[in-house]
């Protein structure tokens, strides 16, 4: 089964294509504000991973899987070679994929996100996706009141409530796949499958203000892609490309140009 994608900017086969890979419980859209930015100069696919958005659900939620699912649309659409921009675990599936495959990837750009294990830090919003899903809502509003409870940032409560969305009883439900994900979390927030160190021109790009990556990561980093640099940027968090657009977009261009 294929995932599902979006062309956009250049047509496809007229210049270098850019593959945008989203994070946990995100979808295509969330890097619109990115392919916006590439899409002068660039083939743009932005595409939904499995177990989110409008792309195929499946049991298995690892690294090595999801890489496989992003190498087979390479391989549906003719892409021989492709500058990889992924966030957060997005950013994982796309240090997968150089991994299992570095012939195919030109540039590697990695957003807020190391080669390494993380300790679980989803509970909370875990809780409340269960509790949306298990309360009868009709709206994102009601929806939003639950998650109060539970998360008190309204701009995470935001970004969540984009995949909910309506079914066919005209109730709403979450796009993601949140019993597998919950399922695989371990999986998830554990690191890639590292069997050498990847050569690709690699940008690991971090917000300041996030713990996502670290110091204590560097050596980590360096192993796994010894031709990697690193880029911080200023007065962001962990959702650097929504927080500082222009700083995340230039350090992109730049790189891959």
């Amino acid at each position: 089964m294929l995932l599902n994608y979006k062309l956009s900017g250049q047509p496809l086969g007229s210049a270098e294509p850019v593959v945008l890979l989203h994070g946990l419980f995100g979808s295509l859209e969330n890097l619109n504000i990115i392919a916006r930015a590439l899409s002068e100069s660039f083939t743009v696919i932005n595409l939904d991973l499995r177990n989110h958005g409008q792309s195929f659900k499946s049991d298995v939620m690892d690294y090595p899987s999801m890489a496989q699912d992003v190498l087979a649309l390479l391989d549906h659409l003719g892409i021989e070679k492709t500058h990889l921009v992924g966030h957060s675990m997005g950013g994982k599936v796309a240090m997968q994929v150089a991994m299992l495959n570095e012939d195919k990837i030109d540039k590697l750009v990695v957003l807020d996100i190391a080669p390494v294990d993380y300790h679980p830090r989803h509970d909370a919003i875990i809780q409340a996706l269960n509790a949306v899903a298990s309360s009868d809502i009709t709206s994102r509003s009601e929806a939003d009141t639950i998650m109060q409870a539970y998360i008190e940032e309204q701009g995470v409560r935001g970004f969540l409530l984009k995949s909910l969305a309506k079914n066919e009883q005209n109730g709403l439900t979450w796009r993601f796949n949140l019993h597998v994900i919950e399922k695989n979390y371990d999986k998830i927030i554990s690191n890639i499958n590292t069997t050498h160190s990847c050569l690709c021109d690699t940008l690991f790009l971090k917000g300041n203000n996030s713990d996502y990556i670290l110091a204590e990561h560097r050596a980590a980093i360096m192993q796994s892609f010894s031709n990697a640099r690193a880029k911080i940027i200023q007065g962001a968090g962990h959702w650097l490309h929504a927080e500082k657009p222009q700083a995340v977009n230039r350090s992109i261009i730049d790189f891959i140009q």
